[in-house]
């Protein structure tokens, strides 16, 4: 399931239920963004539930936030920049590097730097045409996720011109929401991206 659940503005006493409800949902990837109120403690608590999601972090943009994640628990490392000392440091911990680009001299850059994925971000500022073109360049075996103003209705155009997957914020979750909504919406994510494998 390559949707990224994006849960900006996070809580630690909320994420065991917002996480348990979206990993209930079939979401195997979670980021906590590390502009939310203490990020680090939501990123521990979701590391300990049960389900085998990968849990990490994203707006990271230094190499001692890295170590933090990774101390944390931590295994996924998502920037909305491409910086080569943050890639590299990510793959000396073994842990998975998605950067965000928007050219393909990012892209190649983050390749150089051991990216795992690229992050195309932000997506508003891109189409469909423009990943396709970057698709014809790029190697075949590294993932472009697509990120920004991403939702159940322009996941299809995204999905034809090469995104293997998206990460998704506001249309899966925003402070303040209970666990019930972020589970309804959650599965229609999930069941959007469903649509479009058949």
């Amino acid at each position: 399931m390559p949707l990224v659940a994006i849960l900006r503005g996070l809580t630690p006493e909320e994420a065991p239920a917002i996480g348990a409800a979206l990993i209930e949902a079939g979401l195997r990837c979670i980021e906590v963004p590390l502009n939310s109120p203490r990020p680090l403690e939501s990123i521990a608590a979701l590391a300990r539930l049960p389900g085998g999601a990968l849990i990490g972090a994203g707006t990271v943009l230094s190499v001692d936030a890295v170590d933090q994640v990774a101390q944390a628990g931590g295994r996924v490392i998502v920037s909305p920049n491409m910086n080569p000392p943050v890639i590299r440091r990510t793959k000396a911990l073994g842990l998975l590097s998605m950067p965000g680009i928007a050219t393909p001299s990012e892209a190649f850059a983050a390749i150089d730097s051991g990216a795992d994925a690229l992050k195309l971000f932000p997506a508003e500022m891109h189409s469909p045409a423009v990943l396709k073109a970057m698709k014809a360049v790029l190697p075949a075996d590294i993932p472009v996720l697509v990120v920004g103003g991403i939702g159940p209705d322009n996941m299809a155009a995204w999905r034809s011109a090469g995104a293997a997957g998206f990460g998704i914020g506001s249309s899966i979750y925003q402070p303040g929401l209970d666990t019930a909504q972020v589970r309804q919406w959650a599965d229609a994510m999930v069941t959007a991206w469903r649509a479009l494998e058949n």
